[in-house]
């Protein structure tokens, strides 16, 4: 079974006003990416997504369709569908970087070799490890501590056991925020903060101090990405567990990150690390050195969302049970491009158990989100 043709399709999907994301980088108010289609000479098809957020990835709805239409697809064109360390290494030698782009391909032949087999992706990669229900938490906007507490309680009422606070702006104001949501959720929820890299190593190490007394679960990348030694500071001088985000995108990022002994957890999710089996690889080689992997977002829709449980569920290296992952990203958009939706509910996504991800597009709608080049924020 031979990849024939790649097709892409640029969309726009408003995010709901009442969970709306407002960070260290910015308010994410409307999601643009890339669903491509890949055929097969045996007329399986399978389906990609490439979640792009120009602040946070670098790369562009506009720019990651360019990368795949004219760089990656002719790599992998002609290959065998079920050939993924062949098509990533095909990839990686006609680009450098583009992670999610690589990854809607992946994700695409992935889903294209279940349907052939037969079987979903979690079987591909080895089989379930764990139950299907997967936890999930909840990403609160940097909103005022009585907003920001009042969307925590109305997540924990839907049933989310972790609930997550934006932070990284300014600290005073930060650590209010947390409170109120502590307050808020009562003792029995776990809860974790994310800087996005806004603070500074002195900044973090104040928060978290000052945080000491909400019992946070873990704080997820205080300072900027690229100062893994700044991050190892901030963990040497805290006793909050610090995780890893946008500082580990390949694995190169996380064989450094694990030398300078710069977390205790590294987020892994297939378009920030360029692949379900790069994700797979990350997570395996944090746990030989003893640091826990959890799945992180970028607030995916359904194919992507559904990459990720398969994911969580094959990769025993995952502590999916421990540290609740961001597989949430449908929670968040006003419309679904699945017939079949994924199933989110009472603080679990439910991985499917379909050929492949498991997921059947509405081409309907995508052609309804579809945008035109050069169309304007």
């Amino acid at each position: 079974m031979q990849i024939t043709k790649i097709t892409t399709h640029v969309i726009e999907v408003p995010i709901r006003r009442e969970v709306m994301i407002t960070s260290s980088l910015g308010t994410h108010s409307v999601t643009r990416l890339v669903l491509l289609r890949l055929d097969t000479d045996a007329g399986v098809s399978g389906i990609g997504e490439a979640t792009v957020t120009p602040q946070w990835s670098g790369e562009t709805a506009w720019g990651a369709q360019a990368m795949i239409d004219q760089y990656l697809a002719p790599a992998v064109l002609g290959r065998p569908a079920d050939d993924i360390p062949g098509a990533l290494a095909a990839m990686d030698r006609a680009s450098v970087l583009n992670p999610f782009a690589k990854s809607a391909i992946e994700m695409a032949m992935l889903d294209a070799w279940g349907k052939a087999a037969g079987k979903p992706v979690y079987a591909l990669l080895g089989g379930p490890v764990r139950e299907p229900a997967i936890p999930i938490r909840f990403s609160l906007a940097a909103a005022s501590p009585e907003v920001t507490a009042a969307n925590a309680l109305r997540r924990v009422e839907w049933g989310h056991r972790t609930i997550k606070v934006k932070v990284g702006l300014d600290p005073r104001a930060d650590v209010e925020r947390v409170r109120a949501v502590r307050e808020a959720i009562g003792p029995e929820i776990a809860l974790t903060v994310d800087a996005n890299g806004g603070w500074s190593v002195e900044d973090a190490v104040w928060a978290l101090d000052a945080m000491r007394p909400f019992d946070l679960t873990l704080a997820e990348q205080p300072v900027r990405r690229e100062d893994l030694d700044g991050m190892a500071e901030v963990r040497r001088r805290t006793d909050v567990p610090i995780m890893a985000d946008e500082g580990v995108f390949t694995l190169w990022d996380a064989e450094q990150a694990l030398k300078k002994e710069a977390c205790d957890i590294i987020s892994v999710y297939p378009g920030k690390n360029g692949g379900v089996t790069v994700s797979q690889e990350i997570a395996g080689r944090a746990a030989e050195r003893g640091v826990a992997a959890a799945v992180g977002s970028n607030l995916e829709l359904d194919p992507g969302t559904a990459a990720m449980c398969h994911l969580a569920l094959a990769a025993s290296n995952i502590a999916a049970d421990r540290y609740h992952g961001d597989i949430l990203g449908p929670l968040y958009h006003e419309e679904s491009v699945a017939r079949n939706p994924l199933r989110l509910e009472n603080g679990v996504a439910w991985c499917p158990d379909g050929p492949g991800l498991g997921v059947e597009i509405d081409w309907e709608v995508v052609r309804r989100l579809e945008i035109a080049p050069g169309t304007r924020m």
